[in-house]
């Protein structure tokens, strides 16, 4: 399948990929039908998903099975009214349904909008009227289905809604019932023009670590882009059962359980499950011997608390990780009880991955990697010139005569805030890192998060990463307080293991200052730390320091 889209698809060293990575960009490009439904066609008894929930149940779908399911929903929608260029809301959690829409979508030209299921009614109101959405469909939780009935008034675009229940349930009123209307749709006929390249094909509204969430529009091209994602980053192969832990509603979500694991002719594994809890997730792995595993740092944390002596993980083969930044102790502790060395990436909303450690790469723990191939990287100073080795600045994508593939076309419907972040032939990601000698990129936190104490820039990363190496420390967030004298100070808020809570107390902060004055230059140690039990996170698991900021400038 890859070769289909790559000149070459095999690769030995960073000059060969940076040299060779080429793609073939077909008219027209369908992620459905140029991929999902090629597979059908060549290997049709292959398993394509492997579904599972923390309720004992199973689905187990082939390509060719995959392709008749989506091709039923795909003329079910049309029998709806939905059609090409039409704003969908998925508010799908882990449902199997999610992925079987999501292809069907994009064989009748819809425009997918995947959300999370905690939105209230504000959030739905919000995103029907920027988006003008047209049809919800949405897993049937009664806080879904209410918080969606009250939005009803305000959103006048919306004249469709879709509860998927389970069997024998009652559907909610004003609700299709999926489970009884999509098997009796007639047969599908395939559009005789369903999209080209550059139309909208997803938008995802961001987590929002700050501000409103922006509305990311991306084309048809932007499942191509995350070929790289899959295929290289988490180095998959057909035989790979590849398990991200990413909720439906999170751009993460496309990039580790749908188009790049489908490129790579895998089987994407999916737990759906109610509540994180690291004990039964491994037990997963164990029990369906996942050979690739994806996760941001958070669950990598809790899952080295666990005693993984106690779980037979020996089929994995293959750890990555992206979210946030990793912490080399998370990385050091992983791989000293597994024997797997992490591999980071670094992407946002709006691209897929930017920054990588691919196969070919010995991983420097905490280090994003360097830039993929597909993206022509900077870091840039305040001043708008380019960064030296060893000199903190922007990330930026610099943009040629053509748009990378995987780049966002724009935030929707916004052209201010497009040309704020996309100027000049740069897109500016608003994160900041640096470069060592040998060309690996460090994250250093957003360009809003960085803290000036005294005279000094103070990134939250590598406080953080201080702080991780104690054993106290499960999570913790760093942000600045105002200060009379110093402008700022450093702020850490801290979530403790379970042995070490009833030690909370000035003996147990006193400890923390001293030990981050050990890990690193002493003028960045934490004068306020703050004992919580967990830190404030958008859906994708990313902490929200602005929210802490937010609580502390409250007080």
């Amino acid at each position: 399948m890859v070769e289909r889209f790559l000149k070459q698809t095999k690769f030995t060293s960073v000059e060969d990929y940076n040299k060779n990575l080429e793609f073939i960009i077909p008219e027209g490009f369908n992620f459905a039908y140029d991929v999902m439904d090629a597979w059908a066609a060549e290997a049709p008894e292959k398993l394509a998903i492997l579904w599972t929930n923390d309720q004992g149940d199973e689905i187990r779908t082939t390509y060719g099975e995959l392709k008749e399911q989506t091709d039923q929903a795909a003329s079910y929608l049309t029998t709806l009214g939905i059609g090409k260029n039409d704003p969908v809301m998925l508010i799908l959690k882990r449902r199997y349904e999610w992925w079987v829409v999501m292809l069907a979508l994009h064989k009748i030209g819809a425009i997918v909008i995947p959300a999370t299921h905690m939105l209230t009614k504000h959030d739905i109101v919000y995103r029907n009227t920027r988006a003008s959405v047209k049809a919800i469909i949405c897993v049937d939780d009664p806080y879904v289905t209410e918080q969606i009935r009250l939005a009803m008034p305000e959103s006048p675009t919306v004249d469709t809604l879709i509860a998927i229940t389970d069997h024998g349930k009652p559907i909610p009123e004003g609700f299709h019932d999926w489970q009884s209307e999509w098997k009796k749709a007639p047969a599908f006929v395939r559009p005789k023009h369903v999209n080209d390249n550059s139309d909208t094909m997803l938008m995802y509204f961001t987590s929002g670590t700050s501000g409103e969430p922006k509305m990311v529009a991306h084309d048809y091209l932007y499942a191509m882009g995350h070929l790289t994602t899959g295929v290289f980053w988490h180095n998959l192969h057909e035989g790979s059962l590849h398990l991200t832990v990413a909720d439906t509603g999170w751009g993460k979500a496309v990039w580790g359980k749908f188009y790049g694991q489908w490129f790579a002719g895998a089987t994407v594994f999916v737990f759906d499950h109610e509540k994180f809890n690291a004990d039964t997730l491994l037990r997963q792995i164990e029990k369906y011997k996942v050979t690739s595993f994806c996760a941001p740092p958070t669950i990598y944390r809790f899952m080295i608390r666990e005693d993984l002596s106690n779980y037979d993980l020996s089929s994995l083969e293959y750890c990555t990780t992206a979210g946030e930044a990793l912490n080399p102790a998370v990385f050091d502790k992983f791989y000293e009880k597994t024997g797997i060395k992490m591999m980071e990436g670094f992407g946002q909303t709006e691209t897929t991955m930017t920054l990588g450690t691919f196969p070919w790469m010995e991983p420097k723990p905490g280090s994003m990697g360097m830039p993929n191939a597909q993206y022509n990287i900077d870091l840039l100073r305040a001043d708008g010139t380019s960064c030296e080795d060893g000199e903190k600045g922007e990330i930026v994508v610099r943009v040629g005569d053509r748009k990378p593939i995987g780049l966002f076309k724009e935030y929707y419907r916004d052209e201010e805030l497009t040309r704020e972040a996309w100027h000049d032939g740069i897109y500016h990601t608003g994160d900041m890192a640096w470069r060592d000698e040998d060309g690996y990129y460090w994250f250093e936190g957003r360009i809003d998060d960085v803290i000036k104490s005294s005279g000094y820039r103070i990134g939250p990363f590598e406080v953080e990463s201080a702080l991780m190496t104690h054993p106290a420390v499960v999570e913790c967030a760093i942000t600045g307080v105002p200060d009379d004298i110093r402008g700022m100070v450093v702020k850490a808020t801290v979530v403790l293991g379970k042995e070490w809570k009833d030690k909370a107390g000035d003996d147990l902060i006193k400890e923390l200052q001293q030990h981050v004055k050990k890990e690193t230059a002493p003028y960045k140690y934490p004068r306020i730390i703050e004992f919580v039990d967990e830190l404030p996170k958008t859906i994708s698991g990313k902490i929200r320091r602005v929210e802490i900021r937010k609580k502390d400038a409250e007080k």
